[in-house]
């Protein structure tokens, strides 16, 4: 859940980056992901901000899943994930959409904000799984009931998009988040064990478990982990950028950027 305004954000950052800086402030921009500030900032304590989830998605792509050649695992931004939770009529997103013809699996970070026009609106995530090759959709919610009726909606949503059923599980024995701003968190950590640890270390034949009972998630750790693998990139960036200065020696004012 979102703890805090953006008021207490934007006192927060002024103490540490002072009063020059704006939360908008672009801090990374890795591949089609733009982070500023206060995307960082939720890290420490905070709700995560749609950016946050969408940089983790597009590392797990860029880093990992790329790797895989022959895997059919699309990871849907919350941005996508929203719209079809959103819309009436999910066959009118179909050009806005992947191609799910050969498709066996789909992660989709679920919020429970039910107003269009609010931006990063919302008070909880949680994270929807939906097995195409199976038929099943699999809710992982920290804190349920939570996101059960958005989940099922998003199910019956995908269904009419394919042209197929799907049964819809919440899955009761999920890791449970500790307090109300760690859920994005819980989705991040367990998209990333789902996919890697799961379905691709699967071979074609063997039937996968998809429960995370037992599971512990150490929401702090994975807090800074993730904050860590920004800053890592950052630096990256910004070695690449002082090499590549303009013939002046005039330093970019965009962002330290991984491509």
């Amino acid at each position: 859940m979102r703890e805090g305004g953006l008021g207490r954000l934007q006192k927060r950052m002024r103490g540490r980056f002072g009063d020059m800086l704006s939360p908008d402030d672009a801090y990374l921009s890795y591949h089609d992901i733009r982070l500023t500030r206060e995307d960082m900032q939720t890290l420490k304590n905070d709700w995560l901000t749609d950016n946050i989830i969408s940089f983790w998605e597009e590392y797990l792509e860029r880093e990992f899943l790329v790797q895989y050649n022959t895997s059919n695992i699309v990871l849907l931004r919350p941005s996508m994930s929203f719209m079809i939770l959103q819309t009436p009529n999910p066959l009118s997103l179909r050009e806005a959409l992947p191609d799910f013809t050969h498709t066996t699996h789909v992660f989709l970070p679920i919020n429970d904000c039910r107003n269009v026009t609010e931006a990063e609106g919302g008070t909880h995530w949680s994270l929807l799984l939906i097995s195409i090759v199976d038929g099943v959709a699999f809710h992982y919610d920290s804190l349920p009931p939570g996101n059960h009726w958005e989940a099922n909606t998003a199910t019956r949503k995908f269904s009419i998009l394919l042209n197929r059923p799907f049964q819809f599980v919440a899955l009761r024995d999920s890791p449970i988040q500790e307090n109300g701003s760690d859920c994005g968190v819980f989705v991040c950590l367990n998209m990333r064990h789902l996919l890697l640890k799961r379905l691709l270390l699967a071979n074609a034949t063997e039937k996968v478990s998809m429960s995370l009972g037992g599971k512990r998630v150490d929401a702090r750790a994975g807090r800074k982990e993730i904050a860590k693998i920004i800053e890592e990139f950052r630096k990256e960036g910004e070695r690449r950028r002082s090499s590549s200065l303009s013939p002046l020696g005039k330093k970019s004012q965009s962002p330290p950027r991984i491509d």
